[in-house]
């Protein structure tokens, strides 16, 4: 039957092939599925056949382990055992126990029993060297088990020399040799360092300790001297031994003693020291430091000149290459009151921080592991480097050419790390070693020639030359410090009679240990000599822009101190004109002040043209002008710096101007005057409260008020404010207002009474500071003259005992009588304090920690003298001084001035004209005097 749609019973089949809606993707990841399962199936049956190949190894091994376990506990002294040993030993603890036990118990007899026998004997030597590294390595395993002195033992028995010849005769020191060179090219050193300083402190009576101290200098018995075996043991003792923390209090007593004297010092000339400093750490350094201090300090006298200079070389070398402030922990920090903030020298001042010169043997810029702080018990033995016994056993060792230049070299190291203390305890226990320097090493050196190639040492300048040098600097600086005039020229002090010291006067029966006065160590002929040498290396240093390298440390400003209250040189010994054009010199100052002062503070900021006259490398030439004007002025005749400084102020006033608007002209402002009236009868205050914060280097009006409130008629020209100026000194630096005190020469410095200190006061010395520097601005002349030591500060000028005559004549000559006495220092009762009278009320000041209790004492004298010059010096005026010179800062820059010696100018002269028909003239406003050019003709 015909059906319109079909018959839906009949079967359909489609001709095409059976339809699919997977998509080619997909049946690439089904395949890459089914590679991925059949790899990882792959890899799970090769890892299975590892498991069981391991498996299948590891009972094989199990089973031969106990087989080979087998045939040594049947034979364990025997060349079996001994085989079977060697094989299981590494994983078996209770073999190698068992073995060296039997060794032990049976003795020498049961330990070489197989070498006796010829045919064993190099089977045994092979077998015996690998028994005997493991037995040193189950020793650092667990150095405290009872069976590691069993192990022990046996070591020191192979190693020893005198153990193996007693038994196998001439054939047992070469086994010694040969098991002990095997152990050393195992790191037997290091192995054996790990077991030391992993048996705590309190474990020191362990019997391990005393066989393994043994067991550290046998090869020294065992290798000959120089012999490569000997140098390799002497390197790694030193580099692992000596380099364990608070190694003397891990060692007993009796084995110590054992150590020390076995330990080769005597043959410290075989040590590499390069090698040695280069395979260990900075904690090894700093423990390797404290430990020698230990053990080679007390056999000083025992050791060759040779190994001395050895010896030197390696601990200058450690010391310089750790910062100092490893060696100089700082204090705990205590609460902080006021009181005692202001009983100690803690102020940062520039004098007690001098530059401070270090030889270096690389400029590496790797960076320098941090170092753990040490212990009490480590540093104590560091501080023990510089005290004065130390010292003095160093330098009480024969003087050879040998070992000399190396203990110079340590010294400088020394005095880097301990600046306050090493110089001064060298000059007191070897004064003689100045002259030594100087006449043996320095004179005779190439550095500081007259020349400008050879001034540095020229193609010579090494190490070896210059260390002398700087120690012959560093100690000559510091006896400056505490040197008077009669010591420096060698005159006498006298009887002594009637000195202040320690705040009373001392009596006859006091004064009996007083001596005449020590002659310098140096004569005057060769004081000038060496400062000419001085000279040459400050000026070369700075015109080669060398600036850190010596500043202070080349020790001038004392000597051209001196020079200038007693000239001991002849004129134009300290110039440098012979190596400088003058006028280039001048411009080029000026150049680079102008770089430096480009722009005018708290002003619209403009810009200084640059001058191109200069090229680039001119200028990399002629560039530290500044540093020598800033550091050694006296090089430069005195009429040049004029020249320079008063540059120096017209280039900053044509900035000033040019900023404001008024062209290039310094003297042109306008009507940019600022006016200030001032009643005649509070000059002084009234110039504090209306110029305290005003632009003095801006033109001043001053208009005075008479008593009725009115303003007196007339023009400020400069007259009236040179009478307002006048008044105004008359008033602040009267003494009898309380902020300045005068010395006997009337000459003023600031008082160091606490009220000077206050607030107020403080102000006041700002504003006095800037007035002054308006004065000096202008080039008005100030009839006020000022102490020395007051102006050093502000100068840069280190302050010398030769300084404090000038405020405390009693008490400089009774320090002075201090630093030669030769009597009981107990008789003269002083101890680190200082009285301080104010109001009548005398109180007691520590100048250190605990002073009160320290007493003064031959070895620290020249300490207490330098303290007691510093507190009166600087520490008791120090808040005044910097508020007065802040506000002299602010008109007068520092590097224009530290040129100059003084800041005490007696007159200015102008040269006015040729004309020499006109007659002088003066400008009395600002103490000026013009004069014309004379001409002289000679007749014949």
């Amino acid at each position: 039957m015909f059906t319109p749609f079909g018959d839906e019973r009949k079967r359909k089949i489609n001709l095409g092939g059976a339809s699919s809606a997977v998509s080619n993707t997909a049946l690439l990841g089904q395949a890459r599925a089914l590679r991925t399962e059949r790899l990882e199936q792959q890899r799970r049956n090769e890892n299975a056949s590892k498991v069981q190949a391991w498996w299948r190894g590891t009972q094989e091994a199990r089973r031969a382990r106990r087989e080979l376990r087998s045939v040594f506990e049947q034979d364990v002294c025997g060349m079996d055992g001994l085989r079977c040993l060697v094989i299981i030993g590494r994983k078996d603890e209770e073999a190698l126990a068992a073995w060296s036990l039997a060794m032990v118990e049976g003795g020498s007899d049961a330990l070489f029993a197989l070498p006796r026998r010829i045919e064993n004997q190099d089977s045994w030597l092979v077998l015996t060297k690998q028994a005997a590294i493991l037995l040193l390595r189950s020793v650092v395993n667990s150095p405290l088990n009872s069976r590691s002195v069993s192990h022990l033992k046996v070591l020191n028995a192979l190693l020893s020399p005198t153990t193996t010849t007693a038994v196998l005769g001439d054939v047992g020191k070469h086994v010694s040799s040969q098991i002990t060179m095997y152990l050393l090219h195992r790191d037997l050193y290091p192995l054996l360092s790990t077991s030391i300083s992993s048996i705590h402190l309190g474990a020191r009576t362990s019997p391990a300790l005393m066989l393994l101290a043994t067991l550290t200098t046998l090869p020294f018995s065992t290798f000959p001297a120089q012999s490569q075996g000997y140098i390799t043991s002497l390197n790694a003792i030193f580099a692992s031994i000596l380099t364990i923390p608070l190694l003397p209090n891990r060692i007993p007593s009796a084995a110590l003693v054992d150590l020390s004297a076995r330990i080769p010092f005597s043959s410290l000339a075989s040590l590499d020291v390069n090698h040695v400093i280069e395979v260990i750490t900075p904690d090894d350094k700093l423990n390797l430091i404290a430990n020698l201090q230990v053990f080679v300090s007390p056999r000083y006298k025992l050791i060759d000149v040779k190994s001395h200079k050895v010896y030197f070389t390696l601990l200058s070398r450690l010391l310089n290459s750790l910062p100092p402030h490893v060696f100089n922990p700082p204090p705990p920090k205590l609460p902080t009151t006021t009181a005692s903030a202001s009983q100690y020298d803690s102020d940062p001042d520039s004098d007690s921080t001098p530059t401070r010169v270090a030889v270096v043997s690389s400029f590496s810029s790797n960076p320098t592991r941090a170092i753990t702080a040490p212990d009490n018990r480590t540093l104590k033995r560091l501080m023990a480097l510089p005290s004065a016994s130390h010292l003095s056993a160093l330098l009480s060792l024969p003087s050879s050419p040998t070992s000399r230049p190396a203990l110079f070299q340590l010294l400088v190291s020394l005095s880097i790390i301990w600046p306050a203390d090493v110089a001064q305890r060298i000059l007191a226990t070897a004064p003689s070693l100045v002259r030594e320097i100087y006449r043996g090493y320095v004179r005779g050196s190439p550095v500081g020639r007259d020349s400008s190639a050879g001034a540095l040492g020229g193609e010579k300048s090494t190490a070896e030359i210059w260390i002398p040098f700087l120690l012959l600097v560093e100690l000559y600086t510091k006896a400056m410090v505490t040197m008077g005039d009669d010591e420096f020229f060698g005159s006498n002090l006298g009887a002594g009679l009637g000195l202040e010291l320690g705040g009373r006067v001392l009596g006859s029966a006091e004064v009996g240990g007083a001596a005449q006065v020590a002659r310098n160590p140096l004569t005057l002929d060769e004081l000038v000599g060496w400062s000419r040498q001085l000279m040459n290396v400050a000026f070369a240093l700075f015109w080669r822009e060398d600036r850190e390298v010596l500043t202070k440390a080349v020790g001038l400003e004392g000597e051209g101190s001196l020079s200038s209250r007693k000239p001991f040189v002849p004129a134009g010994h300290w110039l440098a004109t012979s190596q400088i054009d003058v006028q280039t010199f001048v411009e080029a100052a000026i150049f680079e002040e102008r770089e430096l002062s480009s722009t005018v503070p708290d002003s619209p900021v403009l810009p200084i043209p640059r001058n191109n006259g200069y090229s680039k490398r001119q200028l990399a030439h002629l560039s530290p002008r500044l540093g020598v004007l800033n550091n050694i002025p006296f090089a430069i005749p005195f009429d040049v710096r004029v020249s320079v400084f008063r540059h120096f102020v017209v280039n900053d006033a044509v900035a000033r101007a040019s900023s404001r608007g008024y062209g290039d002209s310094p003297f042109f402002y306008g009507n940019g005057r600022h006016r200030v009236q001032i009643r005649r009868g509070s000059v002084a205050q009234d110039g504090f409260d209306r110029l305290a914060e005003a632009d003095l280097k801006a033109p001043l009006e001053i208009v005075f008020i008479d008593q009725f409130g009115a303003e007196e008629a007339g023009i400020d020209g400069g007259g009236v404010f040179k009478e307002f100026f006048t008044s105004l000194c008359t008033e602040v630096f009267d003494t009898d207002r309380g902020l300045w005190l005068a010395n006997k020469k009337n000459e003023l410095y600031p008082n160091p009474h606490r009220y000077a200190v206050e607030s107020h006061s403080l102000n006041w010395y700002r504003f006095i500071g800037r007035i002054l520097g308006k004065a000096m601005y202008d080039g008005i002349l100030v009839d006020v003259a000022f102490a020395g030591f007051f102006l050093a500060k502000w100068l840069g000028r280190q302050s010398f005992l030769d300084d404090l005559a000038s405020l405390d004549p009693d008490l400089y000559n009774g320090l002075v009588f201090l630093k030669h006495y030769t009597g009981n220092f107990e008789d003269l009762a002083l101890n680190f304090t200082i009285a301080v009278d104010e109001l009548g009320i005398t109180r007691s000041v520590d100048l250190i920690p605990n002073g009160n209790n320290v007493a003064v004492t031959k070895e620290n004298r020249l300490q207490y003298i330098q303290l007691i010059s510093h507190y009166r010096l600087t520490k008791q005026i120090r808040l005044q001084s910097e508020a007065f010179f802040d506000g002299l800062s602010e008109m007068i820059d520092l590097r224009w001035i530290r040129g100059f010696k003084e800041l005490i100018p007696n007159f200015c002269i102008r040269d006015a004209s040729s004309d020499q028909h006109r007659l002088p003239t003066s400008s009395t406003c600002v103490n000026l005097l013009k004069y014309q050019s004379m001409v002289t003709s000679n007749s014949n």
